[in-house]
């Protein structure tokens, strides 16, 4: 029997595969944030509400791009680029379903985002995530990441990273 392996490809925004992963990726988040600071789950109204407006429209050329990871075929995990000016990138929505962690999914996700977003013309990348994502923030600190000063106002963002790019390979 073959090992399995993963594999990284543009996947349109609105399709069915991207929409099943922010599902899991916003539940997830969400879940996180309410039990750790109000003892419960999301709301589930709320949490159709919030899905519901953010489809990803941003992660669609020509300004931005978003990735699909597949362990042996099956989505499992997702990273979008989105440009914010001429030479800026923002990384968002980087996210491993949580049975196949630790499989190597991370590590590949920001490698092959980070090779788009050179693609579309940046020369760094931004990004922002919580104090309780401690697994995210230690991912983007093994990977070259640099905490900063905040970049936007997030209401739930507490730690804003920034990576300058190598030039791009062209391949």
């Amino acid at each position: 029997m073959a090992a399995m392996t993963w594999t990284i490809a543009p996947e349109p925004f609105d399709s069915p595969v991207a929409a099943a992963l922010w599902r899991a990726y916003y539940t997830e988040v969400s879940d996180r944030w309410y039990l750790l600071h109000e003892g419960h789950p999301t709301d589930p109204g709320e949490l159709e509400r919030e899905i519901a407006a953010d489809p990803g429209a941003e992660f669609q050329a020509p300004d931005g791009l978003l990735l699909v990871a597949r362990y042996g075929g099956d989505p499992g995990g997702m990273a979008g680029v989105r440009m914010l000016d001429a030479t800026t990138g923002e990384l968002k929505r980087v996210f491993v379903r949580e049975q196949l962690r630790g499989r190597g999914a991370a590590p590949l996700l920001l490698a092959a985002a980070e090779e788009a977003a050179r693609g579309l013309g940046a020369e760094r990348l931004i990004l922002d995530t919580r104090g309780d994502l401690v697994e995210a923030r230690a991912l983007y600190a093994r990977h070259g990441y640099e905490e900063t000063e905040p970049h936007n106002d997030e209401t739930y963002a507490d730690h804003w990273f920034t990576k300058k790019l190598t030039p791009w390979s062209g391949s």
